[in-house]
């Protein structure tokens, strides 16, 4: 690693080039509004920091545009049902955030009179803000000094400073150079300005150096190690699991659905009955059908991908009577139910229906 210190001025130089090319977002309140006296609102800085977390801005745009469309407060979020909720989350995935998202806005408007406290120690203790984003919020919507590390910010950090140490190993070291250079003055620009930078300019393959406000000082380019950084540990290959789902309709356009257990992957979900999903090195489960019928297995597979597996999902439909007794769900009649409701991987198995 080479020991080449930026200068002093540093963030001033940043800020001034994020007051030229800040990235217009629907959340955000640019810097020359911010100058003229217009704050950024806690809930939606926070709402966006949610949906942010392992989702691109691209993603984003759209579902937080409609979230805050449909609940403008967090008073009207905390009000919301539970259901409308996650069927408007539907697609963006790690769905554990969504319901954090209600247990939240609920905490807030309970304990908080429906404000976000201006408290870094405060928004800590609500449920689903972790450190990075309370430091967000604190940061972006109230000015506080407080470091944010996101993987933009490590990318910067880690060529700014020509740091091999391999993530997430390095996490700490480039924590500690981040907050040394986060400023005492308009720290909230500072950060969006240093996510912007790594979004735009030193981003993870091919940075465009020669127009980097941060060109001169910056160590990788001195030492021609920006493509190579930030390293990174490699990846144990995931498990791959499989198992079996059930597409039941009634004779009058009614599919069976059943909500996920609150807790556990796609918790409090809409789904389709079926199995368990288990490793493939075991024969593949395909459980109890949820009510009886000439069943009938689709031709192709859904395939996805979590976290931490990959799943693939055999695809059983049938048409059942109009008096069936479902043992597990309810039927939802066909005009209320919008396949846009279902998680992404659900999805793929109604889409897989109607080929």
């Amino acid at each position: 690693m080479r020991e080449t210190a930026p200068p002093d001025d540093l963030p001033q130089v940043l800020l001034e080039w994020y007051d030229q090319h800040a990235r217009q977002m629907p959340w955000r309140v640019g810097p020359a509004a911010r100058r003229s006296g217009l704050c950024p609102d806690p809930y939606r800085v926070w709402m966006s920091e949610i949906m942010l977390q392992q989702t691109t801005v691209a993603t984003v745009r759209d579902y937080f545009q409609r979230f805050v469309a449909r609940w403008p407060t967090v008073a009207d979020l905390a009000a919301a049902e539970d259901a409308e909720v996650m069927g408007e989350w539907a697609g963006l995935g790690y769905y554990a955030r969504a319901r954090n998202l209600l247990k939240c806005a609920r905490a807030v408007v309970a304990d908080h009179d429906g404000r976000f406290p201006a408290d870094h120690a405060a928004l800590l203790k609500l449920p689903g803000i972790g450190p990075y984003t309370a430091a967000a919020v604190s940061s972006i919507a109230f000015d506080l000094p407080f470091t944010v590390l996101d993987g933009n910010v490590e990318r910067v950090m880690a060529r700014l400073y020509d740091i091999h140490t391999p993530l997430p190993a390095a996490k700490p070291e480039l924590m500690a150079k981040a907050q040394a250079l986060t400023p005492q003055e308009r720290p909230g620009d500072y950060a969006q300005a240093v996510m912007d930078l790594g979004a735009t300019i030193c981003s993870p393959k091919s940075p465009a150096c020669g127009i980097c406000p941060w060109r001169d000082p910056c160590a990788a380019r001195l030492a021609g190690t920006q493509a190579f950084l930030p390293k990174k540990t490699p990846k144990k290959a995931k498990p791959v699991r499989h198992g079996t789902v059930y597409l039941a309709q009634r004779e009058d356009g009614a599919w069976l659905l059943e909500t996920r257990p609150d807790k556990g992957l796609l918790g409090g979900m809409l789904g389709w009955p079926g199995s368990d999903w288990i490793d493939t090195a075991q024969e593949r489960p395909d459980g109890l059908p949820p009510v009886a019928g000439d069943w009938s297995v689709l031709p192709g597979e859904v395939r996805h991908t979590f976290t931490h597996f990959h799943l693939i999902l055999t695809v059983k439909i049938a048409m059942v009577a109009q008096q069936t007794q479902p043992t597990t769900g309810d039927f939802m009649p066909r005009d209320a139910f919008r396949p846009s409701d279902l998680p992404t991987v659900m999805r793929k198995a109604f889409d897989l229906s109607q080929v």
